[in-house]
């Protein structure tokens, strides 16, 4: 059988402790803050991101030098036959198509570059479910195509707790930033492949919530009622920074889908950085076991 090594990104949540324990690797998204160059997890941690995001620091993402992953993939290639790579949705970052280009030039049959379009809690589970591909003796290509056909297997729903970001980004105006914090509304933004996309718009933290969970109920009667009887639907919850209200938030969900395990972690900051601090969000991922 093939010695097959497996790498993602910090966009998948998997921190670099956990990727120690779990027998992977996680390349490290950069940031620049104030013109300063930082990597999640590496030189910098979420509460002192968060710090610099609330101080109006200028933070922009990037993406991982070509340089730096080229060095990982060398390095694993002295131990292992093949690497299957899974950076975050080719749909939010152009990494996926800086990956394979780079797969093209000079690992062609040795480094398989995954997109299967997923982010934080669902790219998590990617990874999980490129182990279990592994151990069941498939190939680093068999392992991608098998992803790929099933990027579509996931949900994620994600209330924000300000629109400041928003506006920001370019993604609403000034004028409907302004009349939706009079209003207290909360909108709820979706990713189902390749984009962020908006969801619903209510007022408040406890619509929002309501409105994620009835939206997981929603997939689960229409997309996923087998696997969700089967138990292979896996529900994840993700946060930005406010893990107490996280804590609640997975009360909630536990007392929603009761009997459910429920797996928790921080929203990466690559997300976080267009969304803020306080936001919540709930995913679904089709497990392969």
């Amino acid at each position: 059988m093939k010695r097959i090594a497996i790498v993602t990104d910090s966009n998948s949540g998997i921190t670099q402790a956990e990727a120690r324990e779990l027998g992977i690797s996680v390349l490290p998204m950069p940031f620049y803050i104030d013109g300063e160059l930082y990597f999640e997890e590496i030189t910098i941690r979420q509460e002192e991101f968060y710090r610099r995001l609330e101080s109006e620091a200028d933070i922009s993402t990037s993406q991982p030098a070509p340089g730096d992953v080229t060095d990982l993939w060398d390095r694993l290639l002295r131990d292992h036959d093949e690497i299957v790579h899974i950076p975050m949705s080719s749909g939010l970052s152009s990494s996926c198509q800086s990956a394979r280009m780079l797969a093209e030039e000079g690992y062609e049959g040795r480094v398989e570059v995954v997109n299967n379009q997923r982010i934080s809690v669902t790219l998590r589970q990617s990874v999980l479910d490129a182990m279990t591909l592994r151990d069941q003796g498939r190939s680093a290509a068999e392992i991608r195509g098998i992803l790929e056909a099933r990027r579509f297997e996931s949900s994620i729903y994600i209330s924000l707790e300000t629109l400041k970001y928003l506006k920001k980004g370019g993604r609403i105006t000034p004028a409907a930033a302004a009349i939706g914090t009079v209003l207290n509304l909360k909108p709820v933004l979706t990713i189902q492949g390749e984009k962020l996309d908006a969801y619903a718009k209510v007022r408040g933290k406890k619509a929002a919530r309501r409105t994620m969970i009835e939206a997981v109920r929603k997939d689960i009667a229409g997309r996923f009622p087998t696997q969700w009887a089967d138990g292979t639907l896996k529900l994840e919850l993700a946060y930005s920074g406010n893990r107490e209200e996280a804590m609640d938030w997975r009360d909630e969900l536990a007392e929603a889908f009761p009997g459910r395990g429920i797996d928790v972690a921080p929203l990466p900051l690559s997300v976080a950085c267009h969304i803020g601090y306080g936001a919540l969000a709930v995913g679904i991922s089709v497990a392969i076991e």
